[in-house]
């Protein structure tokens, strides 16, 4: 079987090697260079929690567990857990909410109290006065770029061969397979093309004669977009996720924190980022340093405005194109948390093994007259 992966991110690199290792002969094309898109502009949390409805929640539980079940001990996974402050009526009744949903789904959750929220966080500054502190322990983040290293040596080793800096011009059927167009004026015949090119799906799907709608970025602070903001070297002790209404804050190797707030995201915008020195930056500091110890000193080494992979209602797309079979769509804001199980459902899927887990997230839905609900990002904690 000749395949044709258009995307080298987390997920595109995951399916391409998977197939590859499955007996698949795979050409993986990439814009740009591996890594540099929407992979390396990711908070990286890998979770199922608050993933409604539970379709929803089941894949992204899978996709936590094929990551843990896939890293043994490796660098890119960070396995310890998340912990998530709550203050106000509205977050707590949101906390409260959610917690008891998945207890009754069997997920990993506890309420903590503030003495032993210190235990797991050494250096935060948990308020005296706490409604709600929930521990999530089989949460994780990961280093999205270190685990696309693995899929990338994994692939090179099974045969994958990597085109970078190269676009797709054209995509037309032939017979039951298809023909890609490349701008260096080559072309490929293929069995399959697997399209996992994130932010450009839409624009990649048109080349086949064929409509797949995503959210796209039409002004500051939409759905698309979010700032992440990198840290110096801190002296802080901080090994998990940690999420507050000021602050989410997790590790980014070497002392370094990786910082996001959701209410601020209100003026991101991908034509004008922030500099770290910027006003944005000081109250991102500002806030950190009421949130974390030995952060007085800290600096922003780095800005970044952040664009989702958001199809038009939010949710997952994984499935053949109706109007060109022969082409299969993957797109998904959970890119992270999905990308290994993607890489084996795909794979099984395109051998003919129908995967029950992605029956609710085929492209179809955008076709078939159902409603689609536009997807909306909370500005703080407790939104719904």
């Amino acid at each position: 079987m000749q395949i044709v992966v258009l995307g080298a991110g987390v997920v595109g690199t995951s399916i391409a090697t998977r197939l590859a290792q499955r007996g698949a002969a795979v050409t993986l094309i990439d814009q740009g260079i591996p890594g540099t898109g929407t992979s390396s502009t990711s908070f990286a949390w890998i979770n199922a929690n608050g993933k409604e409805p539970e379709s929803y929640y089941d894949l992204n539980l899978a996709g936590l567990t094929a990551h843990r079940e896939l890293a043994s001990n490796e660098e890119w996974l960070r396995p310890g857990g998340h912990v998530e402050i709550a203050v106000d009526e509205a977050h707590v009744r949101h906390l409260r909410g959610r917690m008891e949903r998945l207890t009754a789904r069997g997920y990993a959750v506890e309420e903590i109290s503030a003495d032993r929220a210190r235990e797991l966080l050494p250096d935060v500054i948990v308020p005296e006065r706490v409604d709600t502190i929930a521990h999530f322990p089989q949460e994780a983040y990961c280093f999205p770029l270190l685990y696309l290293a693995r899929m990338l040596a994994e692939g090179r080793a099974a045969g994958v061969s990597l085109r970078e800096n190269t676009r797709v011009t054209a995509l037309d059927a032939t017979g039951a397979g298809a023909i890609a167009t490349l701008d260096d004026g080559s072309v490929l015949r293929a069995d399959a093309v697997v399209s996992a090119v994130g932010r450009r799906t839409s624009e990649l799907v048109e080349l086949a004669g064929a409509t797949l709608p995503m959210a796209s970025f039409t002004e500051p602070g939409d759905v698309t977009v979010g700032h992440l903001l990198r840290t110096i070297p801190l002296p802080v002790r901080l090994s998990r996720v940690l999420t507050t209404p000021w602050l989410n804050v997790r590790p980014d190797g070497g002392g370094r924190l990786l910082l996001q707030a959701l209410d601020l995201d209100a003026t991101a915008d991908p034509s004008a980022v922030p500099a770290p020195d910027s006003a944005l930056a000081r109250d991102y500091l500002e806030r950190l340093r009421a949130v974390v110890r030995n952060t007085d000193a800290a600096a922003i080494a780095e800005v970044v405005v952040g664009q989702r992979v958001m199809p038009a209602d939010g949710f997952t797309v994984a499935g053949r194109l109706p109007e060109a079979p022969w082409l299969y769509a993957v797109a998904t804001h959970s890119g992270v948390t999905l990308a290994p199980f993607l890489g084996t459902a795909v794979t099984n899927e395109l051998f003919g093994e129908d995967e029950p887990l992605l029956a609710d997230f085929r492209p179809s839905r955008f076709t078939d007259g159902h409603q689609i609900a536009a997807p909306r990002t909370p500005r703080k904690p407790g939104e719904q």
